[in-house]
């Protein structure tokens, strides 16, 4: 997590849209984001997703359908979700959710790249 400064956006609203699977959440600089929640699932800052150093990642499959179950501030600077699938380590700084959103097309673009190398799907396999 970067640190966060007096410039740093806050979060002024952040509503959960179940049905349709995404957050909204709007910051104090007048910026808003609608995050899918599959989005915030595969780029959760937790060791479980992220590893520990670089190039430790680890590639997250079949999220496609995964849903919020809570959402847990987390002192005045960040939330912790809980996911449908069990998930629920990655603490969400303010920092961190604004850059997921300035970085979206970016990310997703380069998400959707990995699972395709990696022959993996967004979509959870049955066994």
């Amino acid at each position: 997590m970067a640190g966060l400064t007096p410039e740093t956006p806050w979060p002024t609203d952040i509503i959960l849209h179940q049905e349709s699977r995404q957050l909204e959440i709007k910051f104090d600089d007048n910026t808003q984001y609608l995050f899918p929640i599959e989005y915030l699932r595969v780029y959760s800052p937790s060791a479980e997703v992220i590893g520990h150093g670089p190039g430790q990642e680890v590639l997250q499959t079949g999220k496609r359908m995964v849903n919020i179950h809570e959402i847990d501030p987390v002192g005045h600077y960040a939330i912790k979700i809980r996911f449908s699938d069990g998930h629920d380590t990655g603490i969400y700084s303010w920092d961190y959710l604004k850059r997921l959103g300035i970085y979206y097309e970016e990310n997703w673009a380069d998400y959707l790249n990995r699972l395709e190398a990696a022959g993996a799907s967004r979509d959870q396999e049955v066994h």
